[in-house]
């Protein structure tokens, strides 16, 4: 293990990703009924800059707030926060880091674009199903509801997560 630089970035940047993913959900813009965070800001850029061990720090995160640390939006944690009807986004977390880790493995900028619009459309799919199984609501009001406000924040999102990565190619 010594002397492991590959294995010592893995952790490092594990732990920087957990930290600025739990930033993120503390810095919000107030939405009816779920607030915009930064959160997804930094599940991506963790994808872009770890590829696919960006699972590391997006399943420790979602682990980490179940078992009670204060590291969801505005200090929440527990697995009721996961049963709740955001649940969803959050479970949506692990595999969007892996989408996006994925295809920043390739040297496309294509794929790159792809994987964060990919990325980003599981997030809100997760959300959206377990928005409507959650709530009994239908799928256009939990599209209505879930995904129609915060699509302007997430594209910015996307766009900013395309153009940070971009520059540290």
């Amino acid at each position: 293990m010594f002397g492991d630089l590959n294995r010592a970035s893995i952790i490092s940047y594990s732990a920087a990703f957990v930290g600025l993913i739990t930033l993120g959900s503390w810095i919000s813009i107030p939405f009816f009924p779920i607030p915009l965070t930064l959160q997804t800001l930094f599940v991506l850029l963790a994808g872009t800059v770890m590829k696919r061990s960006a699972l590391i720090p997006v399943t420790l995160y979602i682990i980490l707030g179940m078992l009670g640390l204060p590291l969801f939006h505005n200090g929440l944690s527990g697995i009721g926060v996961l049963l709740g009807p955001t649940g969803g986004y959050l479970a949506g977390f692990v595999p969007a880091a892996l989408i996006t880790g994925f295809l920043y493995e390739k040297a496309s900028k294509k794929l790159h674009a792809a994987g964060l619009v990919l990325s980003i459309t599981v997030i809100f799919g997760c959300g959206i199903a377990w928005l409507c199984w959650s709530t009994g609501i239908g799928i256009t009001a939990a599209v209505l509801i879930g995904l129609v406000p915060f699509l302007p924040g997430d594209i910015l999102k996307v766009s900013a997560v395309y153009l940070i990565a971009e520059r540290f190619s």
